[in-house]
């Protein structure tokens, strides 16, 4: 029987998702790589990331989107997995906007950081 709990999120491009991992200092591998799990179960993810509990934390693609694939039991993160998923989140959409802005022809002209924890961004582009 898997202790192995999936996690679906709507994380589609993992280059995002490596650099919101980045952005808020989790160490991770690039997959393939073998998530650990209890009594040496394990699974096969594309993004990990090792908990010096032995016990791994990975993002797995299911062919739509990448899920987050662990043994909940054993979670060492600094957030819950609750938080943790939203960090990422943010950080992945942060990423994905200023990619879709730059595609459009704009630039970021203005960031800050708010209160809430949010981000604003302004973009604009330029016309000849």
């Amino acid at each position: 029987m898997s202790h192995f709990s999936n996690i679906k999120t709507q994380i589609r491009k993992v280059e995002f998702l490596a650099a919101a991992l980045s952005d808020l200092g989790v160490e991770w591998k690039s997959g393939p790589q073998q998530v650990r799990g209890y009594q040496g179960q394990s699974l096969t993810a594309d993004v990990v990331i090792a908990q010096e509990n032995g016990y791994d934390v990975g993002f797995s693609h299911n062919g739509q989107e990448y899920e987050l694939v662990a043994d909940l039991q054993f979670w060492q993160q600094n957030w819950s997995v609750d938080r943790f998923l939203s960090q990422i989140t943010q950080r992945y959409a942060y990423h994905a906007v200023k990619e879709s802005a730059a595609q459009q022809g704009f630039q970021v002209a203005e960031e800050h950081n708010q209160q809430d924890g949010s981000v604003r961004l302004v973009v604009q582009r330029w016309s000849a």
